[in-house]
């Protein structure tokens, strides 16, 4: 027993101690949730107190209410029963469990919500931990219907608490790597919003300053023609060899679904097939360059372009290219604009379906292949940009990821780096707006 508590002691680091949620600095403190703050537990009011004119106080009813740090008004309240106050923590503790935002505003607060109220602890800091240990409350949910958690739980969550001056420091630290976040991500929607707004511009006045004349899809250039889908390619679609032999989903031919069409270049697919499941189904080989368009599903009217000979399922339309007539990209991005009108004519109930006759019937503006490949490009460019704006968001949010496990654990200390920090450059959005 003896030479068990000394193992134990040697696998503790110098400056750390043992507790019930792990390793944490001998000088932080661990207390439940409800020592370290007041919690109120949401409640609902009567309907007839509600209003989507402005009435009253802000109401929130649960996680659809939230956006990345604030939630956002649908419904106001005239006589909560429970209120928030600005910068109280609002946590989801019906399905789904565990998410948080924070009030940006006195509001009122359904059952769906609970609000947590700091004392002596700074707001951000335990928003920020909240945020950390969010699968782990989630787990704490019961029910069978749908998962939620109780008083007693939500009371019962131990925190780490570092002395305050370091709790604000930890805040400051996390809150400008979210603020890049942030920064980055308008970034990225501005880039697209360019890209949408230059591909309606092309695609009706082309890159010469051309007259225009009117045609059946809209005013395009004098020296661009219309042509039907069906004149200028052949169109088809593919089949799924059958599940109940599992030995054809072992080969090396990539085999494409329609949910792995998201205005997208295809490379690789999940899920690969055999040369035997090609020749005992319908699914066919399909060449680098062939348009996709998922024809139903939750992706139906997305395209996808092929980078390497591939086959796919039935309910991904195949656009054979015809290098002669056109670029394939631009006629996938010419589909991308007119996406809600081909969608219009859809067909089917609860899941909606297009079908390759709306496709082969479906006009298209063609321009000299030059003007095309031209237009292509710029397209081509600002997609590059928009997938290298995406990775280093993508390295931002795993570099939050990993700051704030190291911040919150005490793997990195922040007590001792000199920075002033002011109080209101602890706010998530320093300008007091609500996310866009």
């Amino acid at each position: 027993m003896n030479k068990k508590t000394k193992n134990n002691s040697q696998q503790i680091p110098t400056g750390f101690k043992q507790t019930d949620i792990g390793l944490i600095p001998e000088d932080w403190e661990l207390k439940k949730l409800s020592e370290a703050s007041e919690i109120i537990m949401g409640q609902s009011p009567p309907s007839s107190t509600y209003n989507s004119e402005g009435n009253g106080l802000p109401f929130y009813q649960g996680k659809a209410d939230f956006g990345n740090v604030y939630p956002t008004p649908r419904i106001w309240c005239t006589s909560p029963a429970k209120i928030a106050e600005k910068n109280d923590i609002l946590i989801s503790v019906r399905a789904p469990v565990g998410p948080t935002n924070l009030s940006f505003e006195k509001s009122g607060i359904g059952r769906g919500l609970s609000a947590i109220r700091t004392r002596e602890n700074h707001y951000l800091y335990l928003y920020y931990y909240l945020n950390k240990i969010e699968k782990v409350i989630e787990k704490l949910g019961t029910g069978s219907t749908f998962k939620a958690i109780n008083k007693s739980q939500l009371y019962n969550i131990e925190i780490p608490l570092p002395p305050l001056p370091e709790q604000k420091k930890i805040a400051y630290v996390l809150s400008k790597i979210q603020q890049a976040i942030e920064v980055q991500e308008k970034i990225i929607k501005t880039t697209q919003e360019l890209k949408k707004a230059l591909m309606q511009k092309l695609f009706t006045e082309g890159l010469y300053g051309e007259p225009q004349k009117q045609t059946e899809i809209g005013p395009i250039p004098e020296s661009w023609e219309v042509k039907e889908m069906s004149e200028i390619t052949k169109i088809t679609s593919g089949g799924t060899p059958s599940r109940k032999i599992p030995k054809y989903y072992t080969g090396e031919n990539l085999w494409v679904k329609s949910g792995e069409l998201e205005d997208n270049i295809i490379e690789d697919t999940e899920e690969k097939i055999t040369d035997e499941a090609i020749a005992n189904s319908s699914a066919k080989i399909f060449p680098q360059d062939t348009i996709l368009i998922a024809m139903y599903g939750a992706t139906v009217g997305k395209t996808a372009i092929l980078k390497k000979k591939s086959t796919t399922n039935q309910a991904v339309c195949a656009i054979l290219p015809n290098y002669d007539l056109f670029d394939p990209e631009f006629l996938r991005h010419y589909f991308i604009t007119i996406r809600d009108k081909f969608l219009s004519q859809r067909y089917g109930g609860a899941q909606p379906n297009i079908s390759q006759t709306i496709i082969k019937n479906t006009k298209v503006p063609i321009p000299s292949i030059t003007e095309q490949k031209e237009i292509s490009k710029i397209f081509k460019n600002l997609d590059l940009k928009i997938v290298l704006q995406n990775n280093h968001l993508s390295i931002l949010k795993e570099f939050f990821h990993t700051t704030l496990n190291q911040l919150m654990t005490g793997q990195i200390r922040v007590k001792d780096i000199e920075f002033k920090i002011e109080e209101t450059q602890l706010s998530l959005l320093e300008k007091g707006q609500r996310d866009v």
